[in-house]
């Protein structure tokens, strides 16, 4: 995980300065792109998931191991995009897409039989304000922050079989807040945006067991979900 977003970032560096040497010093590509009161574009990208846990009460054991380790993945992203200008430095966007992913998931280290694989398809709904700095040439840095919605079409919650049985159950519906930051590229033909942005669920994602004293879910006050997008943004 660490690699991966050390790798971003240093891609993120470097875009502007081939972007500069490519379009030329004193060319401006797309000068008035960014004056249309709205427009379109479409993203694919990557991701990655984990839960954050709230236990009840946690009492860490060496024999027993970290409670609910999670082994996370790469998933991928696509969607599409509706820019609003609302002013020389503020936008308002609304990013609906799908994001696919899966957790690799165990309730003990010390228990083999605990392991859960978790496959996730969420179609994810953001609702972002996009705060840029003034255009330097032929790239624009800004920070991006929000809300989002999403409906987990793997989230299993109307299932009977319950998580001793196999089957991991979380909510559907979910709601989160984000927050990121990215470059604006201005190409010959398209404006172009690497972005990074951190995404944390906000309610409680688990499903119980029917049994409050589970050793699955009976110590758990709260689980949510938390990721990181990389997006690769067409305009």
């Amino acid at each position: 995980m660490k690699k991966y977003l050390i790798l971003t970032l240093i891609v993120l560096g470097t875009i502007p300065a081939h972007a500069q040497i490519f379009s030329g010093e004193d060319v401006i590509n797309n000068a008035n792109v960014d004056m249309q009161r709205f427009s379109w574009g479409y993203f694919l990208g990557f991701n990655t998931y984990d839960f954050d846990f709230d236990y009840k009460s946690y009492v860490p054991s060496p024999a027993k191991g970290k409670d609910f380790a999670v082994d996370r993945t790469i998933g991928f992203n696509v969607g599409l995009i509706g820019n609003m200008r609302l002013s020389d430095h503020l936008d308002l966007r609304l990013e609906p897409g799908v994001a696919f992913n899966r957790i690799n998931f165990q309730f003990t280290k010390a228990d083999a039989g605990t392991f859960r694989e978790i496959n996730s398809t969420f179609v994810h709904i953001p609702l972002l304000l996009k705060f840029s700095t003034t255009r330097v040439k032929n790239f624009k840095p800004f920070v991006v922050g929000g809300v989002s919605t999403s409906i987990n079409l793997s989230s299993n919650e109307n299932n009977p079989e319950q998580i001793e049985e196999g089957t991991f159950r979380m909510t559907t519906n979910n709601y989160y807040y984000e927050i990121g930051f990215g470059i604006d590229l201005y190409l010959y033909y398209f404006k172009f945006t690497p972005s990074v942005r951190g995404v944390f669920a906000i309610n409680d994602e688990l499903i119980r067991d029917e049994d409050p004293n589970s050793f699955y879910t009976g110590n758990v006050e709260k689980m949510s979900s938390r990721g990181v997008f990389v997006n690769f943004t067409f305009q």
